[in-house]
């Protein structure tokens, strides 16, 4: 027989109201005016779990406030806050109704579910007074921010992932308030701010950047516009038709569209010649080029690196690989090399003065004529340019620029400057030169001075360095384990062990595959390979993607806030950037910013250097550093480094030395004489700095050119083989001059009776910010680990040069790396001269 059968039932009135889970009634007796059996009594129910027990019986009587006590493990009676509250809503929406049990059921249901709301809205209230806001933990140390009351960090957090802050820092303003904060959920979101920039807001101001804009630019469109005039005459000239008559059909161009011209691959501004059969296109330039018999832009190159070996690398015996014929040889390259220009030279004008579509081996037709179209309205650039005239006469402003060196301005300011040698760093040892030290401001001047001190050095073609950048952040962290997490978080990874990068090993200039974990490891730690060799790897344009502030939002505007001189170099919001004058719907070029990540050795290991070699951009460029790291190598991994570096001067004293006929020897002796004369600010105490820049000035690009023309197979670049071929030494980026190499360079020009060639060079640190004018080859190399940020863009004073440097690229082979033309600064100048001239128009009615 049951257990359940031996026992009577008690009445209802007199059973325990507990119910299991199931919903089945307790057959125990209840206590004396208690609800439930001895047995559930002693074990303790709470006040909420009691009510929904009477609500679904439906029977039970009103009971006294003792009845929904919550008994605890002690034995001992207590009641909540919330839960005596709740017990008085109870009391109010309930009766005594024993002959009603159909309104006390509907009531029960609907109590039941406030309850249960409360209840669990009472759970998570007790969880979120105790929980970090950045690992989500329950910690009984947490620290309350007092500012907003509302967000509190654990001690374990505070020392992982804000060393720099202290508890009553965070008391003061949590890191969310600050909006440096790192967490998960706070690196997601997205900020659209464009920082805490100061941009000019009275009219008067605005005013005077405008106008000093269409004073720069001016010049600049009155040659672009007779450059297009003249070719409109001759297409009058040609068709025997007046020059009021001719009427330009305009090319079916979209504005997220950019044209190019098809020989030379450099982007079209507004006027060209285009094949009406096969819409093959042509730039001006190249018209002219083909007029007066010699087209440039259209030849090939060919690239060949040979992998001798690991061996080789380190200065062991090169392997010999078998050929693979993939690519044709040298024979053959120049056999397509000669019979495309003589295909080239073939392309002559017809004796009607058109210019005919070239043939099909050069990308054409053969049709007999390119017709003259052009990207603007016909009269929308005359009417621009009465603008201009008109706005330029009721200002009383020269058509041409006058030079600020001989200018008042120039002279007191240059006084002023000189005279506080806080403001300036040394960086070269030119002998007779004035021009041995680099302007180097604080923020804190830079709201003082404002721009003028700015614009004297710019307009002369001199970088500037902005100290102290950082004090203008709010702190978020580059720190490498953030940097990681955001790789996994921005970049939707769900698995960080099973993500790698692609980075680039200085060694032999290869791309390796690394794990994101390991990468940043080594950032901290370094990295060697097996004979003790630093690895230095770099993750260049890092994240892989156009849109730096969409990947990673939060660090993009603490960039933004850190930039100098926002009015040139704010990508938005930069009343003299020009890159800022595009129409809206108009395809931009990618300026950045772009992060760099890179290992670095303070020592020069003259082979596998952390470095960006030589090169020159076409834009000004601004170069912040965010975040850096010291790694200190052991003295054992320093005794085989030094051995190693022996092995690498043997190789190269028996390869140069047979390459050059003994001429090393010589370059030796005079090193010896001009070592004292180079400027080297690594003898300096610089032990705080992190990245060695070395700038040219633009006066010494031809110097600069000979010489690495002359001595380019002393020269390693990919798999540390000598550079062969050189087609343009500074665009082609294949060359980094250690200290041998600028001492030479010096030494050779001086006894060549010119002046010596020397660089700016100085030591970046940690929040400086470097401006780098278009146009000035540098080079740089890391001394420590370094997160870099760098962001370009286009300042009114060297248009000149950009435009320069574009005519300059067109000229390099079909597929050259700084081939082609994605700025259109033409296009850009002219937009933004339009902006000006209506911006001015609104302001003064």
């Amino acid at each position: 027989m049951d257990e359940t059968e031996s026992v009577p039932v008690p009445p209802d009135e007199l059973r325990c109201h507990r119910r299991d889970g199931k919903g089945l009634r307790c057959h125990g007796w209840r206590l004396h005016e208690k609800p439930l059996c001895q047995s559930h009594f002693l074990n303790g129910t709470s006040s909420v779990e009691l009510e929904m027990q009477v609500n679904k019986g439906g029977n039970l009587a009103c009971q006294e406030k003792s009845d929904h006590e919550e008994i605890n493990n002690n034995g001992e009676t207590g009641t909540s806050n919330v839960e005596a509250e709740m017990q008085v809503n109870v009391e109010e929406k309930f009766e005594c109704k024993e002959n009603n049990d159909v309104e006390i059921e509907s009531i029960g249901r609907r109590t039941r579910s406030k309850l249960r709301r409360t209840d669990e809205q009472y759970k998570q209230a007790k969880v979120k007074s105790n929980s970090c806001h950045q690992c989500h933990q329950i910690y009984k140390r947490v620290v309350e921010c007092q500012k907003c009351q509302r967000k509190r960090y654990c001690v374990t957090c505070i020392s992982k992932w804000y060393p720099k802050m202290s508890e009553n820092d965070m008391e003061d303003a949590c890191p969310f308030c600050r909006e440096n904060c790192n967490c998960t959920t706070c690196l997601r979101r997205t900020r659209t701010g464009t920082g805490n920039i100061d941009m000019p807001t009275n009219e008067k101001e605005k005013s005077q950047h405008l106008m000093y804009l269409v004073h720069l630019l001016y010049p600049f469109f009155k040659k672009f516009y007779r450059e297009q005039m003249t070719e409109k005459e001759l297409e009058a000239k040609n068709r025997g038709l007046e020059l009021s008559e001719i009427k330009i059909q305009e090319a079916m161009c979209k504005n997220d569209e950019r044209l190019y011209c098809n020989n030379c691959k450099t982007s079209i501004a507004d006027y060209h010649r285009s094949c009406p059969k096969c819409s093959y296109d042509l730039c001006l330039s190249c018209c002219q080029e083909i007029r007066n018999g010699y087209l440039q832009g259209g030849h090939k190159m060919s690239t060949k690196h040979v992998n001798r070996g690991k061996g080789y690398l380190h200065g062991g015996e090169p392997v010999l690989l078998p050929l693979v014929k993939k690519k044709p040889s040298n024979n053959q390259t120049r056999l397509i090399s000669r019979k495309r220009k003589r295909l080239i030279a073939e392309w002559k004008v017809n004796e009607n003065g058109d210019i005919p579509c070239p043939l099909e081996k050069l990308g054409g037709c053969g049709y007999e004529r390119l017709e003259l179209k052009c990207l603007f309205s016909n009269r929308w650039l005359s009417k621009l340019k009465k603008k201009v005239k008109k706005l330029m006469k009721i200002h009383k402003l020269t058509d041409e620029l006058q030079s600020s060196k001989n200018s008042s301005l120039g002279s007191t300011l240059g006084g002023e400057i000189d005279s506080c040698n806080k403001k300036l760093r040394k960086a070269a040892s030119r002998e007779g030169s004035v021009a041995n030290f680099l302007y180097c401001p604080s923020v804190d001047d830079i709201q003082q001075q404002g721009l003028e001190h700015f614009k004297y050095h710019w307009v002369r073609g001199e970088p500037i360095i902005v100290t102290n950048s950082l004090e203008l952040t709010s702190g978020l962290s580059w720190e490498p384990m953030v940097m990681s997490r955001i790789f996994c978080v921005i970049l939707h990874a769900k698995d960080s062990s099973n993500k790698v990068l692609k980075a680039i090993d200085c060694l032999d200039g290869c791309k390796v595959e690394i794990n994101i974990h390991q990468f940043f490891k080594g950032y901290l730690e370094g990295r060697a390979h097996l004979n003790s060799w630093p690895q230095i790897l770099k993750l260049k344009d890092w994240p892989p993607s156009n849109h730096f502030e969409e990947s990673l939002p939060r660090h993009s505007a603490e960039f933004l806030k850190a930039l100098p001189y926002v009015e040139y170099t704010h990508p938005y919001l930069g009343i003299l950037n020009i890159a800022t004058k595009l129409p809206s719907d108009m395809l931009k070029p990618d300026l950045g910013p772009k992060s760099y990540i890179a290992y670095g050795f303070r020592e020069e290991l003259g082979r596998g250097d952390s470095v960006s070699k030589l090169h020159c951009d076409i834009t000004d460029a601004v170069n912040i550093l965010m975040h850096t790291a010291d790694v200190t190598p052991s003295s054992e991994q320093l005794t085989k480094i030094e051995n190693l570096k022996k092995m690498h001067d043997a190789q190269n004293q028996k390869e140069f030395l047979e390459l050059e006929h003994g001429r090393q020897q010589i370059f030796e002796e005079c090193l010896s004489k001009s070592e004292e004369k180079l400027y080297d600010p690594l003898s300096m105490d610089a032990s705080d700095g992190s990245a060695l820049w070395d700038i040219f000035r633009r006066e010494d690009v031809p110097k600069l050119d000979k010489y690495l023309r002359l001595h380019h197979k002393e020269f390693r670049d990919v798999y540390c083989s000598p550079v062969d071929q050189v087609v343009h030494p500074i665009h082609d980026q294949t060359f980094y001059l250690t200290m041998h190499h600028k001492r030479k360079l010096k030494e050779e020009f001086v006894r060549s009776f010119y002046a010596g060639v020397e660089p700016w060079s100085f030591v970046q640190k940690l929040g400086e910010a470097v401006l780098i004018p278009a146009g000035c080859p540098h080079q740089v190399r890391n001394l420590k680990s370094c997160i870099k940020v760098a962001l370009d863009f286009v300042s009114p004073e060297n248009i000149e040069e950009c435009i320069r440097l574009t005519e300059e690229f067109r000229t390099l082979p079909r597929k050259h790396k700084s081939k082609k033309d994605k700025l259109e600064v033409k296009k850009m100048c002219i937009y933004a001269l339009n902006h000006a001239v209506e911006e001015l128009k609104k302001l003064n009615g």
